[in-house]
């Protein structure tokens, strides 16, 4: 469903949220080693979310990547899959036909559309929030 990139930069921002709310910067390299992903492949995701504001880059000897705790509320999947995967997910056909429309529509598009409806609404009302402290409380894991 998402990109690998995407699903990177979802784990990513979550990681950030969590020990943002401990007041700790995270090194890219922390954070790839947490995600099990490259780390250059990950520096790059990195930068796309602090280009499109979704987290932040401090410099320096106690630099590294944080969100502002009193943001984390408001910061929705839907920015984080926009920053690295664009609107795609919620245009694209689902057989990955170029053309697929209304007009000329592939066979799962009328039940693949209401998919993507779904998608859109889940992305658009869950937060970072959500997601950090069911890490935090156990109920739900990043890594196994």
């Amino acid at each position: 469903m998402f990109s690998k990139a995407c699903e990177y930069g979802i784990k990513a921002c979550v990681f950030i949220a969590i020990n943002s709310y401990e007041d700790k910067r995270v090194s890219p390299k922390e954070i790839a080693e947490e995600i099990n992903s490259p780390q250059a492949f990950t520096a790059k995701i990195l930068q796309a979310l602090v280009r499109h504001n979704v987290i932040s880059s401090i410099k320096g000897a106690y630099g590294g990547f944080e969100v502002n705790k009193h943001e984390i509320k408001h910061i929705k999947l839907s920015q984080i899959v926009n920053a690295i995967d664009g609107d795609s997910i919620y245009k694209g056909c689902g057989l990955g036909l170029e053309t697929c429309d209304e007009n000329h529509p592939c066979p799962v598009h009328d039940k693949f559309k209401s998919v993507r409806d779904e998608l859109k609404h889940m992305l658009e009302t869950t937060s970072l929030e959500e997601l950090a402290l069911n890490i935090k409380s156990g109920a739900s894991f990043l890594k196994v």
